[in-house]
């Protein structure tokens, strides 16, 4: 018998990663999928804590939309999506995901989407 962990990962200040791994144990599982997050750390392009224009990515059978949202409106966002922009440090978002309640699916299809972000000038 083995376990997987999914681990997401950020520092508030725009960098944020996702990993998923496998081990006969649970906490050795969760250690690998941080060593994967740690690697797989990307950096969000943010203005204003909000994302610079609205994004629509598809993973599988997952596809998620973000919205950038103006000041004060928060995250409006549920599950692995908000999770991610918390740890982004995103404060104004408005997003949904359609398709499918897998939640890998779900995170790597949310940081595909804001790996996608271009930058402002």
């Amino acid at each position: 018998m083995r376990f997987r962990a999914c681990v997401a990962i950020g520092d508030k200040k725009d960098r944020v990663g996702v990993g998923v791994d496998k081990g006969p144990d649970v906490s050795i599982a969760i250690e690998k999928a941080v060593r994967q997050a740690k690697k797989n750390l990307i950096t969000v392009n943010t203005v204003n804590d909000t994302i610079p224009h609205w994004i629509q990515e598809k993973y599988g059978a997952a596809k998620v939309l973000i919205r950038p949202a103006v000041r004060g409106k928060g995250l409006v966002a549920g599950g692995v999506v908000r999770v991610i922009a918390e740890l982004a440090g995103i404060k104004n978002i408005t997003a949904k995901m359609l398709g499918s309640n897998n939640k890998i699916v779900n995170a790597r299809a949310t940081i595909n989407a804001l790996a996608r972000l271009k930058k402002v000038i």
